[in-house]
């Protein structure tokens, strides 16, 4: 199986919780939050006021209770989400997370006194009204996440604005940001419109007049063209967040004068060029720099050792080179160093890693870097992610890698490294760590069997593929009781399946396809208990997921339940208590040496999606029992003995003639064997109702899992590092 490891962008639903919240506005928020929160002695609320809160209340389709709470009690100073001051004037509206639907009422925008509006985190609709906008008292005015649309209005410029913080991300607002309403916000001091469909350039115009200006956030959006050069005159500018665009062209050279940048955040534009040293060394204040996916080449420049403060660098994804600079090891504060994806080579003595204590994140998977893994890397003990997968390291690791103590995340693949005995004695010490995979190195070894085996303890996925090992499975798997998934392919192990694989009771994910193991399928590996599990959520990792550069969250990565015995040498019939894995999404018997027919029982497995049980020697008609197998939508069983008529029921009238071929016995309008009217098709044993069940279920299904979502890049959001995985058969990553 190939766990291809890419950063994922998640699809554009500004509704869907799963995407990016972004962190609070430094000290503005707070100093507001501060401000509101001084409770003054309880006055009775404006009657005209409470008019304009009750109107808000009839735009509403769903007010989760606030009917009740608002229209029970005459002072509205009083009622949820709302705070007044010592005159009795509605100053601030806090209504975020109540499952709020409907539209937003203007009446809103006639609250002279308010200075907080909260409506984030519910699901709003319609447009935002033009009068909260046009407001002589909101200062802080926040709908995120919410499904808003339509296109902002081009508002007449009036100086009395004061707007100072302004947070729209997460919707569906489309069009042009108008250049006009943004020139009339004087006071304008955070500006977040990201997770929409905004298109066009950045306006120009964004900082002009606005001495305040320290946050924008533009990402998850359509912009095109290049990044204006008047943001050099954004002077106080701390955060720049633009990434996930259609940007081109180079960083503007005017950028680099605006020496109070603190975050620059512009991942997987179009954006090409070098980073001049003369440049970079400008941004004395930066703490985070991330230029993510582009097309920028060249070096990383030694200037970059001036970054004094830089705590993330993330240069992944580009076509940058050379050997990493010395001057690294001064960015002593850094914390996530992510340089995958590129061509840089040489050695990392180039960098003394000593200096960087507060170390993380090291990712520099893909690359061309030479050498052994040197000692002094193993010196930053608070590493929880490590990846050096498909670089050109060779030798053995030393001892010290147990030195990292808060180790969860190792990714070691596709090197030369040697000595898999040594290798895993040292890494099974490290108790905090999660997933492992070293697979593409240890040539021609044997699997180590030990005696005495300890550790591990909470290793949950284990990958040790394509590195033709030899021997058996080994008797230490067992022992590692919180193991999930294991994936084996592409060895040479050769003896049966041990019967204490139905032991691992957390086990869901195992491919140990592509070696010479034999022997019968065993029934107990029937008796895995997250594989009978008849429910059909997907399991979750429950580790941290960092699904995009600086993506400011967290979510879980969901796996499915896979069972791939494919390219070994597995004798006798397929077991029927096959039908006990009830919550199997994959099942891959493929080219073995099994007989007999294919039971009935698997008709019981209806969350299947993949089924291959091509290249054995099968016999007997397909069962109509398949005919329920309503998610399948890869099917192959081909080049068996089967024969009879093919089901024309549930999916099988979607599958190509290639699903089929190699069983000369079999017949169907679309083969070269027709059937007859003896070998006619049974009648489907599926009724009508029973279908439309299933498709409802499907539809329900498919909202929280799709196939060829997995894992590999286990991390941090600021801690741990995991990209996307995508499903192939071929090689993990």
């Amino acid at each position: 199986m190939l766990f291809h490891e890419r950063t994922m962008q998640p699809p554009h639903s500004s509704y869907d919780y799963r995407r990016t919240k972004l962190q609070p506005i430094p000290f503005l928020a707070v100093a507001l939050v501060i401000l509101i929160s001084l409770a003054s002695p309880i006055r009775s609320c404006r009657q005209e006021e409470k008019t304009f809160l009750l109107e808000f209340l009839d735009g509403l389709s769903q007010d989760s209770g606030l009917t009740t709470k608002w229209r029970n009690g005459t002072n509205c100073c009083m009622w949820e989400g709302i705070i007044c001051d010592v005159d009795g004037a509605i100053r601030d509206i806090s209504l975020a997370s109540m499952g709020l639907e409907g539209h937003i009422s203007p009446s809103i925008g006639n609250l002279t006194s308010l200075l907080s509006l909260n409506l984030s985190s519910n699901s709003l609709s319609g447009g935002l009204p033009p009068e909260l906008l046009l407001s002589s008292s909101i200062v802080v005015l926040d709908v995120s996440f919410n499904k808003l649309n339509g296109d902002l209005h081009s508002l007449p410029s009036t100086p009395d604005r004061a707007l100072k913080v302004i947070n729209i991300s997460s919707n569906l607002f489309t069009g042009y940001f108008p250049s006009t309403t943004l020139g009339s916000m004087k006071n304008l001091a955070s500006l977040n419109m990201s997770n929409n469909s905004f298109t066009g350039e950045i306006p120009s115009t964004v900082c002009v007049d606005k001495p305040s200006f320290v946050v924008l956030d533009l990402s998850y959006n359509q912009f095109h063209g290049s990044i204006p050069p008047e943001l050099g005159n954004c002077s106080v500018l701390r955060v720049l967040r633009a990434g996930q665009n259609q940007l081109g062209g180079i960083l503007p050279v005017e950028l680099f004068n605006v020496t109070s940048l603190e975050h620059i955040s512009l991942p997987n534009n179009r954006l090409q060029g070098t980073l001049a040293p003369e440049h970079i060394v400008k941004l004395r204040n930066l703490v985070i720099l991330d230029l993510g996916g582009n097309g920028l080449n060249g070096k990383i420049p030694n200037s970059i050792g001036q970054l004094k403060r830089l705590e993330e660098l993330h240069l992944d994804n580009n076509n940058m080179s050379g050997e990493l600079p010395s001057a690294l090891s001064q960015c002593s504060n850094l914390t996530t160093i992510i340089l995958k994806d590129n061509n840089f080579q040489g050695e990392l003595t180039n960098v003394n890693f000593s200096a960087l204590s507060s170390l993380k994140l090291l990712d520099f998977r893909s690359n061309k870097l030479t050498g052994t893994v040197p000692e002094i890397l193993y010196s930053c003990n608070n590493l929880i992610a490590l990846r050096l997968s498909y670089n050109k390291f060779h030798g053995q690791l030393s001892p010290k890698l147990s030195n990292l103590k808060s180790l969860r995340f190792l990714a070691l693949s596709h090197n030369n490294f040697t000595n898999i005995t040594n290798t895993l004695q040292i890494l099974s010490s490290l108790k905090m760590l999660s997933l492992l995979i070293v697979g593409g190195n240890f040539k021609y070894e044997t699997m180590p069997d030990y005696n005495a085996f300890y550790g591990f303890e909470n290793l949950k996925c284990l990958a040790i593929q394509d590195s033709s090992l030899y021997g058996k499975l080994p008797n230490w798997l067992s022992k590692l009781k919180m193991l999930e998934a294991l994936l084996l392919e592409g060895n040479q192990l050769s003896g049966p399946i041990p019967t204490w694989i139905s032991n691992l009771n957390f086990l869901f994910y195992l491919d140990i396809s592509n070696n010479s193991l034999s022997g019968d399928i065993p029934a107990g590996l029937m008796d895995i208990p997250m594989l009978k599990s008849a429910h059909s959520d997907p399991i979750i990792l429950k580790l941290p997921v960092y699904l995009a550069p600086l993506l400011q969250y967290r979510t879980d990565s969901a796996m499915p339940k896979v069972l791939n015995l494919g390219y070994n040498k597995f004798t006798g019939v397929i077991p029927p208590e096959i039908g006990q894995l009830k919550a199997l999404l994959s099942l891959n018997l493929s080219f073995n040496n099994l007989h007999g027919e294919i039971p009935e029982s698997i008709g019981n497995i209806t969350n299947l999606q993949v089924l291959d049980l091509s290249y054995n020697n099968l016999t007997g008609a397909i069962p109509s029992a398949m005919e329920r197998l309503h998610f399948l939508s890869k099917f192959n069983i081909s080049n068996n003995d089967l024969e009879g008529p093919i089901p024309t029921g549930g999916q099988f009238s979607t599958f190509p003639d290639s699903s089929f071929l190699g069983n000369p016995k079999l017949c169907s309008p679309t083969l070269k064997h027709h059937c007859n009217s003896e070998d006619a098709a049974p009648v489907s044993i599926i009724s009508t109702k029973q279908y439309i069940d299933k498709v409802i279920f499907a539809t329900a299904f498919g909202i929280f899992f799709g196939v060829g979502v997995l894992y590999d890049q286990i991390v941090l959001s600021r801690y741990i590092y995991f990209g996307q995985r995508h499903f192939n058969r071929n090689r993990l990553q």
